[in-house]
């Protein structure tokens, strides 16, 4: 029996907050010592924080985080353990995504990433070099490059986040070298469903590759990426510890290596495979960590043997099933809620946070999230942190009105009116002299009320240090049913990448969870933006589940138009299949008409692996030609539909100018 004690460890980082990241780590290294860890594991980049994007071309910024790193090494020098944490070094001028080991006051080895993501919201390609098979070197006299540890317990691998989702990543070489325990130190963003992916990747590639892995993940949030930290202890494809997510802490797991080191005995493909490798390949050299410097002799003599808790090593624990609905909004939920916290809290200019709340169900949700961050550091008086607005105007229902003074009042939210008639009515004038007497569109009416309303809340957050927040959603973003410098304004876009439906249903189960009337009030009026008589959004677009399904299978999948239709004939079978054509005519049309509008909007929270943030996700150019998207080797061929299929009234054509 070798007995190990496995500890994961989250530290809710700042990009450049050196001195207070490296205290948090050192806190929760001397609780996981108390805890007789034998191996505390940390998050990618916790010294630095995560991502540093193009700071790290700043050679300070590089050359600042190796004094934080000796300092750890020195606070936690008493403890007997292995501490594996992340940080940037330089070695000739490229920088390097490292895994650092720690033990005995001395930085032991560094360990770079290999693989580089550079897709989707990564750009690490750009700002970081990779670890090369077989490279090593020093860095401040320490060993760097592709290394394994000989420790007093067994033998461990050192990676980075990407090198663990790599088929080909390093654990291969590492584990044919002899190491048992790989450590991963991670910065993996959440989106939906990647919780799931991540417990299945990290059992695959233990079991695959005869390891015990611990991966501990970053929690937190920076700019519009959300961690949501936890973590997975797998000892060869059998799970032994997931960490809580969402919160700042340490969770532990008793391993016992020699069930590891046993396995290997068997006549696996594994085996098979390590055989062929070391007849023609160089194993990765071991750097001993001295016995003296580690002794975790007296403390692995401690623990305890990993017994399941239900006393049974072949009944599962009896644990309810979950609502997988109400699991999904929980989870979106918390992450919507640590990322504007997050956000508002590492910005030092913010002191409050508004929203201009219209009556419908963004900013009713926006207000939710807003007060379910401040729930948990204000928990007295959740509402002193917020402010919220109502700007109505000549076309804003009585039950609209009521629906945000019912909710304020349910949250405890001081709610602010501020009505916008007389400033629309000058605003007309102004317009209408500009423009020599001539009468404006329609279009300028409604977009001239909420660019007051726009106009008003960034004079709110000038004075009053608030963070006003950009209440839009992802959908009605998507098509330009949205306007520039009236409801696209805001320093923070909280659902901006929350597709209409999935709002709809995180309001149904907010209302079945809390009860709140002001939920329900606002659920029982069509959704549409009240800036002309009787308008509903579905009416003006098309409804919300059609137009997110063309979303999806358009910006996802990478469908052109011809093929859209095919799957919403399959997926809506009771509609006419001219009117769905309809639907993607429109859709395809004011998608790609309104790139140069999304563009423009204010930073956003990522929750899903498709966004409109043009920085990190859906680059596409906004000056393009629509010919493309009707298939086919002539454009001729394709019977014209894409331009005579159901347009929309000219005044609202997804508010294509502005």
């Amino acid at each position: 029996m070798r007995l190990v004690r496995i500890g994961l460890a989250h530290a809710n980082t700042t990009v450049g907050a050196f001195p207070a990241n490296t205290d948090k780590a050192i806190r929760l290294a001397g609780e996981m010592a108390a805890d007789e860890v034998t191996v505390g594991v940390f998050q990618e980049q916790a010294i630095g924080g995560y991502p540093v994007e193009d700071l790290i071309q700043w050679q300070g910024f590089v050359d600042g985080q190796w004094p934080h790193l000796e300092r750890f090494a020195r606070a936690t020098a008493a403890y007997p353990a292995l501490f594996v944490i992340g940080v940037a070094v330089d070695w000739q001028g490229l920088r390097y995504n490292c895994a650092a080991a720690i033990a005995g006051g001395a930085v032991r080895a560094l360990v770079p990433k290999e693989k580089l993501p550079t897709y989707n919201i990564f750009y690490e390609g750009r700002t970081f070099a990779r670890g090369v098979i077989a490279g090593r070197a020093e860095v401040h006299g320490v060993p760097f490059g592709d290394l394994i540890l000989a420790c007093d317990f067994g033998t461990v691998a050192l990676e980075v986040c990407e090198d663990l989702w790599s088929v080909e990543g390093p654990i291969k070489r590492r584990s044919y070298s002899g190491a048992e325990l790989v450590c991963n130190v991670s910065a993996s963003p959440y989106r939906l469903g990647v919780v799931s992916t991540r417990r299945e990747l990290i059992a695959t590639r233990a079991a695959d590759h005869g390891v015990t892995i611990a991966y501990a993940n970053a929690v937190g949030a920076n700019d519009g990426l959300i961690f949501d930290g936890g973590g997975f202890v797998n000892q060869n494809g059998k799970p032994m510890l997931e960490a809580p997510r969402w919160r700042e802490g340490f969770a532990a797991a008793t391993v016992d290596l020699d069930r590891t080191s046993r396995l290997r005995t068997e006549n696996s493909t594994w085996r098979l495979d390590q055989e062929a490798w070391a007849i023609s390949a160089e194993p990765v050299p071991a750097i001993a960590i001295p016995t003296a410097a580690l002794d975790t002799a007296a403390g692995r003599a401690r623990l305890a043997y990993p017994v399941p808790a239900s006393r049974s090593f072949f009944l599962p624990d009896a644990t309810p099933p979950s609502d997988p609905r109400a699991a999904f909004c929980e989870d979106l939920l918390d992450a919507l809620a640590m990322g504007l916290g997050d956000y508002f809290e590492k910005n030092p200019f913010f002191k409050l946070i508004g929203v201009s709340l219209s009556g419908g169900r963004d900013s009713l949700l926006t207000l939710l999230v807003a007060h379910r961050y401040a729930s948990r550091v204000r928990p007295h008086d959740p509402g002193s942190l917020i402010r919220a607005f109502t700007m109505p105007s000549q076309h804003t229902s009585d039950q609209t009105l009521g629906a945000a003074a019912t909710i304020c009042r349910d949250l405890g939210v001081p709610l602010e009116v501020v009505p916008i008639a007389e400033a629309y009515e000058r605003e007309l004038a102004a317009a209408e002299a500009m423009l020599g007497g001539t009468p404006v569109t329609e279009l300028t009416r409604q977009n001239i009320q909420a660019r007051i309303r726009g106009q008003r809340m960034w004079n709110w957050s000038n004075s009053s240090g608030g963070l006003f927040l950009q209440t839009g959603n992802m959908s009605e973003k998507a098509v330009g049913y949205t306007t520039i410098g009236g409801d696209l304004e805001g320093a923070l876009g909280v659902l901006a990448n929350v597709p209409k439906t999935v709002v709809m249903a995180l309001l149904d189960h907010l209302l079945a969870t809390t009860g709140h009337e002001g939920i329900r009030q606002v659920l029982a009026k069509p959704a549409g933006p009240e800036l002309a008589p009787n308008q509903v959004g579905e009416d003006e677009l098309m409804p919300f589940p059609i137009l997110d399904a063309c979303f999806h299978l358009f910006a996802a999948e990478k469908l052109i138009p011809c093929e859209v239709e095919i799957a919403l004939n399959q997926m809506f079978p009771e509609l006419d299949a001219d009117l769905l054509r309809g639907y993607v005519d429109k859709f395809t049309r004011l998608f790609l008409g309104s790139i140069y509008k999304w563009v423009q909007a204010p930073i956003s929270l990522h929750v899903g692996t498709l966004d409109l943030d043009r920085e990190r996700a859906l680059q596409l150019p906004v000056v393009q030609d629509r010919s493309w998207t009707l298939g086919g080797t002539d454009a001729g061929s394709s019977n014209g539909r894409a331009d005579e299929a159901v347009p929309l009234p000219a005044e609202r054509v997804g508010r294509p100018v502005g």
